[in-house]
């Protein structure tokens, strides 16, 4: 069966094969959480099934996903919501680890490329305003469990994943663990559907 041939049996809201559907896990309503999660997503990545950022904001209440890299249309200026301090999540040379908000600090907007190392790399300069956000990273953990696609860097995760343990770090594991519970799902599903253990 031909990908286009596919495409009538994948679900609209996961994008999976309607045999594999995750959609019952995420969660509703959404996790409700103090982070608001921005997801800066390359056209191209966009149409992937294999994309977990959009499932991963499907999960977040007050997320938002912004499509950049079309031809001719610049992106816009991402809005930051008023009272909250915004943060990137890239691991660029001038990035910090990223910490547990201090008490009475604001809560976060956090900004997350979504795409190939390279598009991801190009959203602090091709984004109006980003240049001045400061950039984080995430604290050391265990290895990616996507195996969807080859890792290009050493200690790459999938967005979801990324944005998981971002979560866990500012909001609580139990937001971790929830987008990890569809994160493992849509992983199994895909493999199930390629004929892989």
């Amino acid at each position: 069966m031909s990908r286009r041939d596919n495409v009538a049996r994948r679900c609209a809201g996961c994008h999976l094969l309607d045999d594999g559907c995750v959609c019952a896990l995420i969660p509703s309503p959404p996790l409700a959480i103090s982070t608001r999660v921005v997801l800066v997503i390359h056209r191209e990545e966009d149409r992937k099934p294999t994309n977990t950022g959009r499932l991963a904001t499907r999960c977040l209440a007050g997320s938002e996903v912004i499509v950049r890299g079309h031809a001719g249309a610049p992106t816009p200026p991402i809005a930051i919501a008023p009272g909250t301090r915004p943060l990137l999540l890239f691991p660029h040379p001038d990035a910090t680890p990223l910490a547990a908000p201090r008490p009475g600090e604001p809560p976060v907007t956090l900004i997350v490329p979504d795409g190939t190392w390279r598009q991801a790399g190009k959203v602090r300069r091709r984004v109006p305003g980003l240049d001045a956000v400061p950039c984080v990273t995430l604290p050391p953990g265990p290895p990616t469990r996507y195996r969807l696609r080859h890792e290009p860097v050493a200690g790459g995760l999938a967005t979801l994943e990324a944005i998981a343990r971002a979560l866990d770090v500012l909001d609580g594991p139990h937001v971790r663990a929830a987008l990890e519970r569809v994160f493992d799902a849509m992983v199994a599903a895909t493999l199930r559907a390629r004929g892989q253990p």
